[in-house]
């Protein structure tokens, strides 16, 4: 048996692949682009494991995916491939609906080809696991009730309105073709190896090379903080005992203004590696991006009740262990910040 991991050279997709391996799951079936967030880099750990395979190619190359399918049958595909950075998804909106839209239907046509030259004992048990975002909810004023799976869609920007055709392909390839799905829509992640045009590890690498920390409009927008450690339990968790069909939330429970993470991020820094001033005095406001959504929030109350599943860490035990490995890694951040991503931050934070 094997599962096959779309994206897994990613950020989550690949924290995601680490911690399966390290508990023991089946061998995975990597398989990503490798465009400029897909780092091999972020899959060191597991050189020379057999229980990881990598496999460079793309979810809209519907041939190549039903090659990799027919060759290794998973018993399980987990979709974490998307382009996934707002900014970007502003700057340049045509990768979005290539990859998270066209990427995804040509996806799910494959896994539906496949699926459907199972055994019937075989496809019972298979599963595909769409990996999504809460930003397809839209925004939500100061004092509305958090995000349920039953929120309407509304989203404001060409990332999160390909996510969410991709999330009404995935419903639409259950309902009128019965593919065995389940969908996780996520708050915003942080943790190692996430590429530093986010927020979170933008700042700290901002912070420490002594260029400005550069904070959108009034620094007032609120995010719900997920650690991926959790996101990944979560994942396993939904992919164990997820109903066929239905949506999940995860969450953190950790609303938080974008300035208070930055001074968050600031003061451990000043702990941990400090310098004659406080890097707060590196906060700079920036023009804020356009159609910039106020505030997300995430009801998780149904993935707890229905599948036994909360997140484990705080914002303040998660925070503290991601910048500890930031600091721990500096080679990683030199590999990942060269070239065309200091063309791209100088450009978009202008």
């Amino acid at each position: 048996m094997t599962i096959l991991v779309t994206g897994g050279a990613g950020f989550i997709g690949a924290n995601f692949v680490i911690d399966w391996i390290a508990a023991g799951g089946e061998p995975v079936l990597n398989y990503d682009k490798l465009t400029y967030a897909g780092n091999l880099e972020n899959l060191a750990s597991l050189k020379g494991n057999n229980r990881h395979v990598f496999e460079q190619g793309d979810i809209g190359n519907f041939e190549h995916v039903r090659k990799v399918l027919a060759q290794h049958q998973p018993r399980a595909v987990l979709n974490f491939a998307a382009e996934s950075h707002v900014d970007r998804s502003i700057a340049s909106p045509g990768a979005f609906i290539d990859t998270n839209i066209v990427g995804t239907y040509r996806l799910l046509e494959a896994v539906r080809a496949y699926a459907g030259e199972l055994s019937a004992a075989d496809k019972a048990a298979f599963r595909f696991l769409h990996v999504s975002t809460d930003e397809v909810y839209g925004s939500l004023d100061a004092k509305a009730p958090a995000f349920t799976e039953e929120h309407p869609y509304q989203p404001n920007s060409p990332y999160s309105a390909s996510k969410a055709a991709s999330d009404h392909l995935v419903r639409a390839y259950h309902h009128t073709y019965g593919l065995p799905v389940v969908t996780t829509n996520c708050s915003n992640n942080y943790g190692p190896y996430q590429f530093p045009e986010k927020l979170i590890p933008l700042m700290i690498h901002n912070a420490l090379v002594g260029k400005p920390l550069p904070v959108y409009g009034d620094g007032q927008n609120v995010r719900d903080w997920l650690y991926v450690g959790d996101h990944c339990t979560a994942i396993r968790a939904v992919l164990e005992r997820g109903a066929l069909g239905e949506t999940y939330n995860v969450g953190g429970w950790n609303e938080m203004k974008n300035i208070d993470v930055v001074h968050t991020l600031c003061d451990i820094l000043d702990a941990e590696k400090p310098k004659d001033v406080s890097y707060r005095k590196q906060i700079t406001f920036v023009t804020d991006r356009p159609g910039h959504d106020r505030r997300y929030a995430i009801d998780a109350r149904k993935i707890d009740k229905d599948i036994g599943w909360k997140p484990k860490e705080t914002f303040e035990t998660g925070i503290r262990k991601t910048v500890r490995w930031y600091l721990d890694n500096q080679s990683w951040v030199k590999n990942v910040t060269s070239g065309a991503y200091r063309d791209w931050v100088t450009a978009q934070y202008k």
